[in-house]
């Protein structure tokens, strides 16, 4: 997987590069210290994974994660958390904060590298919405099996370009859907569009504030346009069983 550094950071490019080392599936093409270097690399060149800082002088990183090439993937790298829920409205794979921890730096990683692997393999499989499986649950395609998934095993629900990624409490399910297709076998009772690109499943919530929604040890942003449904949803949203 070929991938570039983005930071005006020498000492943060440093750091990046010796984590991702210990990557062997990962292939440094360049690093760069500003959004416009790495724009003009990108032109004649091609990145799978863009490690990218935010806020940088010229171009932001921001900028140029909506300038990019349909699959290239992007984990921002930042020291500035107020910028998460618009990395998500350009299907950033991750968002890092510095300094960057190791544990964390490697997850992100491997859900890159995981997405990846999805976006090389030759969709020979049909391409189908959810199999309705009642009230309970329904049945998701991936890796050319149908898996039945219920309801109340789902977390959250993120979209991905043309993916989703249905998370439940023991798996983590990938398939060629967008969240508008699955969101119709949803029940709406219990589940909720928080996001461009997160759906979350309200009975398994653990707690949130005006920014984020916490779910087991999952931080899931809110978008700005999404606020003030969910917050009203949830004043009117009655505990027990929504199934």
């Amino acid at each position: 997987m070929r991938y570039i550094i983005v930071d005006d950071e020498p000492l943060a490019r440093k750091a990046i590069r010796m984590m991702a080392m210990k990557h062997p599936q990962l292939h440094l093409l360049g690093q760069f210290n500003s959004a416009e270097a790495a724009m003009s690399f990108l032109e004649t060149n091609e990145a799978d994974l863009i490690f990218l800082d935010i806020n940088m002088p010229g171009l932001s990183g921001m900028e140029l994660a909506h300038c990019l090439r349909e699959n290239a993937l992007v984990i921002f790298t930042t020291a500035y958390s107020e910028f998460a829920a618009e990395s998500y409205e350009v299907n950033a794979i991750d968002y890092l904060i510095k300094p960057l921890e190791p544990t964390r730096f490697n997850r992100a990683v491997l859900k890159a590298l995981e997405f990846n692997r999805l976006l090389s393999e030759k969709k020979s499989e049909q391409v189908i919405g959810p199999i309705n499986a009642g009230a309970e649950g329904m049945f998701i395609t991936a890796d050319r099996r149908h898996y039945r998934v219920k309801f109340s095993d789902i977390l959250y629900i993120q979209g991905l370009k043309d993916y989703v990624v249905v998370q439940t409490s023991t798996n983590r399910l990938m398939t060629h859907m967008n969240l508008s297709t699955i969101s119709k076998s949803l029940p709406t009772s219990r589940f909720q569009r928080v996001s461009k690109s997160y759906i979350v499943n309200v009975d398994r919530i653990d707690s949130f504030d005006n920014n984020d929604i916490y779910l087991a040890d999952n931080v899931i942003p809110i978008g700005a346009s999404y606020r003030k449904n969910f917050l009203s949803f949830l004043m009117d949203f009655p505990p027990g069983d929504h199934s």
